[in-house]
């Protein structure tokens, strides 16, 4: 059976199609997921929605399943002493839990062709962060619950500008230790 030139293109199109899709799919989609984090040197055990106790070790992130809408969590220390029975609202596909109630640093990152990034973040103000002044308005979070970033802690900003039309910003969450590691690398004023 011969296949004509125009049922080849098909195929040939057909499979670039799905290669195309299987590369983003694997490589390049960005996957929603929920994490507990626990920066601390202390252990907790915690309870979502009373789905069976977790436990969290010092320095240790834990992907959870969380639902849109109301949760309860309840949280002990490492003598599964209660520490607190608390609930939170979720509200997008993606969130950080801060159980043991650690300071956090939401920090936003410019994107765009022909950029001064040095203009646009010295003109915003400065967070105060164990006394000393940290440009660009870092914005400090210690609740619970948050879902306002775009790059959980366990991520990292793109390194590839996706569209070079317009200026765009990016927020990532940082633990406080990994933001100030990250300022001193990133932010290099002359």
């Amino acid at each position: 059976m011969k296949i004509s030139p125009s049922t080849k293109g098909l195929i040939i199109s057909v499979i670039t199609v799905l290669c195309a899709f299987g590369i983003y799919n694997f490589f390049l989609a960005k996957k929603n997921y929920y994490l507990v984090d626990n920066p601390t040197d202390q252990t907790y055990y915690f309870n979502i929605n009373n789905e069976g106790e977790k436990i969290i070790s010092a320095g240790q992130k834990v992907h959870v399943d969380l639902k849109k809408g109301k949760n309860d969590i309840k949280v002990f220390d490492g003598q599964k002493k209660m520490l607190y029975d608390s609930g939170f609202v979720v509200n997008k596909n993606r969130g950080l839990l801060n159980i043991a109630h650690q300071d956090y640093y939401v920090n936003e990152q410019f994107y765009g062709y022909g950029l001064n990034k040095d203009s646009l973040i010295a003109v915003r103000k400065q967070t105060d962060i164990d006394g000393k002044l940290y440009l660009n308005s870092p914005v400090r979070f210690n609740k619970l619950y948050t879902d306002a970033f775009y790059y959980n802690i366990d991520e990292d900003y793109d390194g590839v500008v996706k569209n070079i039309q317009k200026v765009e910003s990016r927020t990532k969450i940082f633990r406080k230790q990994d933001f100030l590691n990250y300022y001193k690398e990133y932010y290099q004023f002359k």
